[in-house]
């Protein structure tokens, strides 16, 4: 399909096994990736490490010492937020396999090309510090299995590898579709099933208290690889290999994932740092969890390799595999000398930013422009769209403002200020989505009152 207009600005082409992805945004788009392709790429990155542990949030949304969920509960807040976050990343996805364009290049057509270096900065900050995250987490994980080497060395091969993976993407993802899937489906199914042996607490032992907040943090999780779908799913063969590989994919490993937690929880540890020692306690556990560690490398990578392709959003000729390099090696130089601890509370501020902007975008594309935006460099503003975003925006921090201190406390001022309570039903993640979707809704349809009108007025 080639380009004719600047509303469809990028080339696609048909893609093989021997494709890569093109160094800069001016080159043809490969479209190589099929089905189990994409279902690889995705049933990876809905593993992680970090998922085993927050499970805790899921049984406790409340916090440690406060009621948990039943059984029944917790199960049914893991499928339904992983289904729901899912589902957004899904939509995302599919507008890359139509356009041919990354994720931060969508947004040029949802808000015209200056506003939309904001959402691509913000990412850039966010898919850095995660992948800063997941190098410590990888080498915490290796230093646990293999005490022997130091903390440091396991972060410095780490973030080689994963410098090494970004030079060619594609050839990435086929290895994880062939070598990593595999792998990880058995060693999940082998931990499921040797937790599921244990003692359960009856299936309604426990509260329903809390429900919506647990759901809203599976949402979260889920909803956070929307602002990366499209510089994945661009290079799908269809539109329908892109949903069905990210919902399916992305959906089974992480209701797993979640499940596994919640199962390490109740029955051998009673919080999340007893989790890694749960795995590995039982029978093959060191390997599973070796396994588990090395796997978690595709979310560096991924982290890695999106924020080079954001940057390529403000600088369309830069070299992909020069700036994933670079990036690389600063996530691992942040990754021995930072407090990354202390970082984590910015990130998952940052990642609200981009649910209610995942309602508005996936509003505006499929129901209002109908798939058609301008993805030029000269895309004009449309500061319309800033309003449902910003609005969805508000709504989330009302309810959960998340945990830097002095950011709270200017929250909990305003909802005293206009005497907004928080129920017990609502979550951050949905209704700042609803919200942000429905004034999208309402203002396109106000637009489209007005072109009538101004048609009525001046026929052709």
């Amino acid at each position: 399909m080639s380009a004719t207009s600047d509303s469809e600005s990028f080339t696609t082409v048909a893609g093989d096994k021997h494709s890569e992805v093109p160094l800069t945004l001016n080159e043809p788009v490969p479209q190589a990736l099929g089905l189990f392709d994409q279902f690889g790429l995705w049933g990876n990155l809905g593993v992680s490490l970090l998922g085993f542990t927050g499970a805790i949030f899921v049984l406790q949304p409340g916090g440690t010492g406060t009621p948990e969920l039943s059984l029944i509960a917790g199960l049914s807040a893991i499928v339904l937020g992983t289904i729901l976050g899912t589902l957004a990343v899904a939509f995302s996805g599919v507008a890359g396999a139509r356009t041919g364009a990354p994720a931060m290049v969508l947004l040029r057509g949802l808000f015209g090309t200056e506003l939309s270096y904001l959402p691509t900065i913000l990412n850039i900050v966010q898919c850095l510090g995660w992948g800063v995250f997941e190098l410590v987490t990888i080498a915490t994980a290796a230093h646990v299995v293999a005490p022997a080497l130091p903390r440091w060395s396991y972060v410095v091969l780490a973030g080689v590898i994963t410098g090494l993976l970004t030079l060619r993407p594609l050839g990435a993802i086929r290895v994880l579709r062939r070598f990593a899937t595999p792998a990880v489906a058995v060693v999940l199914s082998y931990l499921f099933i040797e937790l599921a042996r244990h003692r359960l607490p009856a299936l309604n032992h426990g509260t329903w208290s809390g429900y919506w907040a647990a759901t809203d943090t599976v949402v979260a999780v889920a909803v956070s690889f929307a602002p990366l779908a499209a510089d994945y799913t661009r290079h799908s063969r269809s539109e329908r290999t892109s949903f069905w590989g990210t919902l399916v994919g992305y959906g089974v490993t992480q209701i797993l994932c979640y499940v596994i937690g919640l199962l390490a929880l109740v029955t051998v540890a009673r919080n999340p740092s007893d989790i890694y020692g749960a795995f590995i306690a039982v029978p093959l556990g060191s390997l599973c969890f070796a396994l588990l560690a090395t796997r978690e490398l595709d979310q560096s990578f991924a982290d890695v390799y999106s924020t080079a392709v954001s940057i390529q959003n403000l600088r369309p000729l830069f070299d992909r595999r020069i700036l994933a390099l670079g990036i690389a090696s600063l996530a691992t130089v942040l990754a021995l000398w930072t407090n990354i601890a202390d970082y984590e509370n910015f990130l998952v501020l940052i990642g609200s930013v981009f649910v209610p902007m995942s309602a508005v975008f996936i509003i505006d594309f499929f129901v209002l422009s109908h798939g058609h935006w301008n993805l030029s460099r000269h895309a004009p503003r449309r500061l319309t769209m800033v309003v449902p975003w910003a609005m969805g925006f508000v709504t989330y921090q009302l309810i959960n403002p998340g945990y830097i201190s002095w950011w709270v406390s200017l929250w909990t001022n305003v909802d005293r200020l206009i005497d907004f309570r928080v129920a017990s039903w609502m979550s951050a993640s949905l209704c700042s989505f609803f919200v942000a979707a429905v004034v999208t809704l309402a203002g396109g349809g106000v637009a489209a009152i007005a072109r009538r009108r101004r048609a009525q007025r001046h026929p052709a």
